[in-house]
Formats: C-alpha cells, sequence, structure tokens
C-alpha cells in the first residue's frame, strides 16, 4: 500500500526538551519554522554546508531513531585552485544526533582517482527567536547577540535583560584544523584517492545557566536520560502481536511516540509527562498529557502518575487576569522562553483551558481504577479538593448551571476547549461564536468529574461528600438534557453563546457526550445515527465540522479535518453505550489512515476530505508529528475494541471484545493492573470473538461482565 509523507521535505528528531527540525538536505533556513531549538528558543537559526561555495548535492535522507538523521551527499563539478573535480566523485555523510545540544559527524570520502583539494565550508547562524515567534514567523529579537571565535570555538550568546541563551559550535578530532571567516567554519581538505576526512562537531546549548553538552553515542544506544526513561517505558507498556501488520506497526509506531515525547520536569525529585507534540508543543502542558494519560492506561498506567502530580504542584493558587489564572485551576501550559520568562506572553504559566481541571479529575480517577495506587490518590486529595471548589466557584462564573469560557486576558486564548484555535466555534450559519461559550462536551466533562469524584470520597470513607457530588451529577445530567439537546436534529447542540442560546452547529464536540455517559440512553441512538451520516462521517473518520456548515473546510484545523483523539473519544462512548459495530468502525477508518501516513505515523489531523477508493488520507501540511494524544488514540482504539476496563482494588480486569473481520487475531503481552501482569489473546470464530489468558503474574480475575462499569 502507498504512503503518504505528511511533512514533505523535512526531518524531525528529538530527544527530551532539545529538537531540531531541518529541510530534508539538513539545511536549516531562518526564513522558515526550521532550526535548533532548546526551552523554547531557537539556537541554531541557519545551517548551510557546501564545497568551495557551491551547494551540495542531496542524495538521501532519512531518521534513525527519533534522536538520530542522517544526510548523504555528493558533490558538483568543482573548479578549484588546485584543478576540476568532476561531480559525483565526492561522498559525504552528515550525522546528527540530539542529546542535549547536538553532536555532528561529517565525513568525506574520495572516490575520485586523484588527489583533491576542496574547502568545506558550513555557514552557521544563531537568532535566538522564541519558539511562538518562529511558529508565527515574526522572527523579532529585543535583547543584543555576540559572536566570539576563540581557541577553535565559535559562540553565540544572546542576552535581554535577566534573559540569557547561546550556543557554542565546537569542532573536535577534526582531520584538519578548522578557521572562521566571512561567517563560516571552513576546513581546508586534501584527500588521496580513497581517502577519508573526519570532524565531530558539538553544538553545546547555554540555557539557563546550563550547559548542555552533547554525547557521541550509536544510533542503538541509549545513553541519555530522556533515552533511558524511553527504554523503560518501552519494556513495561503493553505490547502487541496480530496478523493485520498494518495495526501492529500503527501500535508500536504510536508507542516509541509516545516513549519519545516525554520529557523530564522538576517535581521535588525528576519526573516525565508527555510533551504535545513536535515542533511547537515541546513543553508542559494540561490538556494534552492528560488526554494521553487516559488513552494509555491499559498500555502503560504509569504514565499518568507524574502528570498528576506535576500538574497538581502548578494548580493556581490566586486569581490573575493576565494568565486566566483562578484558585484550584489547572494550567493549560507553562512556557520557559524570552517571551514567557520577561511576561510578554502570559504562559508562565497559562490557565486558559476550561477542560483541564475536568481532565485532570478523571484522569486521577481512571488511573485508581487501573492501579489501585493509594497513595497517589491520598497526595491527590487536597487537589481534587481544589479543582472541585474552582469548578462551582469559577468554571460556572456566571451562575446559570453550565462551565463556560472567556478569557480576561489581553493575550489569552479565544477559544478554550480542546477546538481552540480562533475560528473553531462555529454558528449553523458558519459565523464564529464569540465567548463566553459553554461547550456541550464541557457539561459532560462536569458531569463525569463529578460522578468520579463521589466515588474517590467512598474510597476515603466520606459517603456524604459522595451524595453531594452524584446529586450535583444528576441535576447537571437533567439540566443539559433539558437545554442542550436539539430535537429537530436528534442531537445536541454544539454549545450555549453569551446570550444562553444554542450554538445550532453540528460538530463532532456532541459525540464525545457519550463517553462522558450524560446521554440518556434513547438520544444515543439517534447520535450514533448521525454522525455515521455523509456530512460528518468521511470514512477515514468523524469529521470535525459537519460539512454542511457553510464554514465547512475539510483541510481547516477545526473546521471539518479528522483528529484521530477526537474519534478515539467517540469511540469509546460508542463502545460504553454497547455500540460495538460502530466503535470498530471509527477504529478501521483511524487504523487505515495510519496505514498510508509515513511509518505508520498517525499525525496531529488529517484532511476531512471524502474516503473513496484509490484515494487517500491528505496530509495537513502543519501538523505536529510526533504527537501526543494523535500516539495515544491508536493505542486506546485497541483497547476499545476489546473493551478494557479495570478495578484494581477488586484485583480485577474486565473484558468485552469485539473483533471486526479486518482484525481476525490479536495478543497483547503486560497488560498491568495493580501489582498483576497478563497476557491475553483474542481470536474471531466466526462472527464471535474468543479470548483467553496465556499468562498471568499476581491476583487477578479477568472477566466479560454483564454490562460495562459505569463509574
Amino acid at each position: 500500500m502507498s504512503q503518504v509523507a505528511v511533512v514533505t521535505g523535512q526531518i524531525t528528531i528529538n530527544d527530551g526538551g532539545t529538537f531540531l527540525l531541518t529541510a530534508a538536505d539538513g539545511s536549516i533556513d531562518d526564513q522558515r519554522a526550521q532550526g535548533l531549538f532548546v526551552r523554547d528558543t531557537r539556537l541554531i537559526s541557519y545551517y548551510e554546508i557546501s564545497l568551495d561555495r557551491q551547494p551540495l548535492i542531496p542524495l538521501a535522507s532519512s531518521t534513525i531513531t527519533h534522536r538520530v538523521a542522517r544526510y548523504e551527499f555528493t558533490n558538483p563539478d568543482l573548479e578549484t585552485a588546485n584543478g576540476i573535480v568532476p561531480a559525483k566523485k565526492l561522498l559525504i555523510t552528515v550525522r546528527r544526533d540530539i542529546i542535549g545540544g547536538m553532536h555532528e559527524d561529517i565525513d568525506l570520502t574520495n572516490h575520485h582517482q586523484a588527489c583533491v583539494d576542496v574547502r568545506l565550508m558550513l555557514a552557521i547562524r544563531s537568532d535566538f527567536v522564541d519558539v511562538f515567534r518562529v511558529k508565527a514567523q515574526k522572527l523579532v529579537t529585543e535583547g543584543r547577540m555576540e559572536t566570539t571565535w576563540s581557541d577553535g570555538t565559535l559562540t553565540n550568546l544572546y542576552r535581554n535583560g535577566d534573559f540569557t541563551r547561546g550556543v557554542r559550535i565546537r569542532p573536535e578530532g577534526a582531520s584538519s584544523p578548522p578557521r572562521y571567516a566571512n561567517g563560516r567554519l571552513i576546513f581546508d581538505i586534501a584527500l588521496e584517492p580513497g581517502e577519508t576526512w573526519h570532524s565531530c562537531i558539538d553544538f553545546i546549548a547555554l540555557v539557563d545557566g546550563e550547559e548542555l553538552e552533547p554525547k557521541h553515542t550509536d544510533a542503538t544506544t541509549d545513553v541519555t536520560p530522556a533515552g533511558q526513561e524511553m527504554e523503560n517505558f518501552l519494556k513495561i507498556a503493553t505490547q502487541l502481536r496480530s496478523s493485520n501488520r498494518s495495526v501492529e506497526q500503527a501500535y508500536h509506531q504510536a508507542l516509541v511516540d509516545l516513549a519519545a515525547l516525554r520529557i523530564p520536569v522538576d517535581h521535588g525529585s525528576l519526573v516525565w509527562i508527555p510533551a504535545a507534540g513536535i515542533p511547537w508543543f515541546v513543553a508542559v502542558f494540561g490538556r494534552d498529557p492528560l488526554v494521553a494519560s487516559l488513552q494509555t492506561m491499559a498500555v502503560a498506567p504509569g504514565l499518568a502518575k507524574g502528570t498528576l502530580l506535576k500538574l497538581a504542584e502548578l494548580q493556581a493558587t490566586e486569581k490573575d487576569d493576565w494568565r486566566d489564572a483562578e484558585p484550584g485551576k489547572i494550567l493549560h501550559e507553562l512556557r520557559q522562553g524570552e517571551l514567557a520568562q520577561l511576561g510578554k506572553i502570559p504562559s508562565s504559566p497559562y490557565y486558559g483551558a476550561i477542560d483541564t481541571t475536568l481532565l485532570w479529575i478523571i484522569t486521577l480517577s481512571e488511573i485508581y481504577h487501573w492501579t489501585g495506587d493509594r497513595r497517589l490518590l491520598d497526595d491527590c486529595y487536597t487537589p481534587l479538593n481544589k479543582a472541585l471548589a474552582w469548578i462551582e466557584q469559577y468554571g460556572d462564573f456566571d451562575g446559570d448551571g453550565f462551565v463556560e469560557y472567556c478569557s480576561r486576558s489581553s493575550d489569552g486564548i479565544q477559544n478554550q476547549g480542546w477546538k481552540d484555535s480562533g475560528d473553531a466555534i462555529r454558528d449553523a450559519a458558519g459565523e464564529i461564536v464569540n465567548p463566553p461559550i459553554a461547550l456541550c462536551e464541557t457539561q459532560g466533562q462536569v458531569y463525569d468529574a463529578w460522578r468520579r469524584a463521589a466515588a474517590l470520597y467512598e474510597v476515603w470513607g466520606e459517603p456524604d461528600r459522595a451524595q453531594t457530588l452524584r446529586k450535583k451529577a444528576d441535576e447537571l445530567y437533567q439540566r443539559f438534557n433539558d437545554r442542550f439537546w436539539m430535537e429537530n436534529e436528534g442531537f445536541y447542540c454544539l454549545g450555549l453563546d453569551g446570550n444562553k442560546a444554542q450554538i445550532q452547529s453540528i460538530a463532532s464536540n456532541a459525540g464525545q457526550l457519550l463517553w462522558s455517559g450524560i446521554v440518556p440512553a434513547d438520544r444515543a441512538k439517534q447520535i450514533v445515527q448521525r454522525l455515521f451520516q455523509a456530512d460528518l462521517w468521511c470514512g477515514w473518520g468523524i469529521r470535525t465540522l459537519s460539512a454542511k456548515n457553510p464554514a465547512y473546510d475539510p483541510i481547516g484545523y477545526h473546521t471539518g479535518s479528522v483528529w484521530a483523539h477526537d474519534n478515539a473519544f467517540i469511540a469509546a462512548g460508542l463502545k460504553r453505550y454497547g455500540y460495538h459495530a460502530e466503535a470498530n468502525q471509527i477504529a478501521e477508518g483511524i487504523f487505515a489512515a495510519a496505514s498510508q501516513f509515513q511509518f505508520h505515523q498517525m499525525p496531529e489531523l488529517f484532511g476531512g476530505i471524502e474516503r473513496q477508493p484509490e484515494s487517500f488520507p491528505v496530509p495537513y501540511v502543519d501538523a505536529n508529528i510526533p504527537q501526543a494524544w494523535a500516539a495515544g488514540a491508536m493505542l486506546w482504539l485497541v483497547s476499545i475494541v476489546l473493551g478494557l476496563s479495570a478495578d484494581a482494588s477488586n484485583r480485577q480486569l474486565h473484558v468485552r471484545p469485539c473483533l471486526p473481520a479486518w482484525l481476525p487475531n490479536l495478543q497483547l503481552t503486560n497488560v498491568a493492573v495493580g501489582d498483576a501482569t497478563v497476557d491475553l489473546r483474542f481470536w474471531r470464530d466466526g462472527e464471535q470473538t474468543q479470548w483467553e489468558v496465556t499468562q498471568q503474574n499476581g491476583e487477578l480475575t479477568v472477566a466479560h461482565p454483564d454490562r460495562p462499569r459505569t463509574e
């Protein structure tokens, strides 16, 4: 099957909080969104390699691992001081390894039958532009830069008040000594036939008083802290085998993506949480790691622990309109670049997200189901109290019984649900709806969070608190279904606007309500029928916005595209309400799309263009790849098809498998529930799905429940 290159002409590698984005030929253009980035700052903004000022001819390039890339070149006809070097007689190899900073190896081999004398030139520049400005292509800096060449090392430094960044570019072990002139590192190279010239170049990042010095490693050797964490993650994560190789490959790639995306953050001791995505979201976020944690409970339940603890540590303690902060609220993002450190943007941290606090509560409940970790639960008792208080005191700021958002920051995010682009929320006429907005799925999340929190308070022996929360949830259930249902559409409205009128557009948001459980059974059937009509269902997945809406754009960010994580939430809701075939239909579309992307790697989103014979999913040009919740969706969809849920406190794993014809068999190894692990095998027998436990360690009962767990 053909594959689609999602980001054409670019190569991305990363390790921890450092990433490199280049053109396919390894060059970096400072006028494009490329460069070497460390902690939200572009340290290398321009890179060009040449021989006697002539550009090289690219032969091939590829990532080797998530942090290593290799580029192969040859030469054009070169007119040198000592004669002509015919084209394609020199082979140049560049290998880059991201470890804190960057390590580069350059090898040049002479395959000409005569001696060659050439000058290898590296034009390298730094602009130290904040990642926000690089993304927006507003390449402004306000500080002062200086460049020095001393003892064979090129140093670029930037200062703006207390904010400093720098990079040292240091050739090591070169076969001929470097010199610096006219903005270029220059190596004079003389090679006999068959000889090879070599040099290492270290790019040492200078950030926040630290020197991040890279090391040369073998591509298969994980010597970095991030590499070791990645190895540990993959070692304990649930593995999958199937005769459907496309599903198997997409699952494995998703595991690798999530492992590679994790970044270290300080929580007294070091914890690792998944960054949202590369290139623009290599930072601490709220929504993205929480969603990824929910998606991977059956695969790596420990992923949620560091996320919950770090986000609780950063929970807002005071009201701050500039940062859209309110006591008890969980952050949206935390940045470390110049704009954040100097207060030019509110991301220090910024709290403008309506769902992160709700998702934090839901994730805490779910990790307890899978791990039974009472110590973690107790550590989160106070943050949970604060999160619940935020819902009542600040989430519903106008007292109408629904949680809504409206930024109070002069530089805040306008839309604060997961569809957070400025043009995401459209009415039935296609017009942009301005906040305050009470999104439908937000109410479902509040309902789910209250019910889950009630169960946690029963664990703590507080039945009165539990009863109060359940009563609040029941009242919201009735209030929501009275106000948000559109009888003429057989569907829920997108939300309520500032006048408390329904936003009567058809969007994927309503599909996520099934996951929260706030939908009555009779209405669930109508929602399911509506989701799979042609204006929402494109064959690859459910579109973010109906194709009948005047604002529909199949390659719009939130106005008609397909997001794997959005579809996984909907599939989980379909499974919850017993619509197994429909959940499998979504899984098939998403896995079919993944099979045509490069490396079976699911991007952040792709176009909502209709699936037809000989068609393929159309890439979204600026999609983040890898992206945490896109990778997590691939893992969650497998769990959804199998109907996996856990009750670690009672040492139980529930399965409700329904394998479709396109996935006739599947094996999972190392599924963890509490301190027990189990290997499972599933297979189709006619139209039925059979399963068995093939290996078990620890006390655990695996069973098919009569009905799904509802809390």
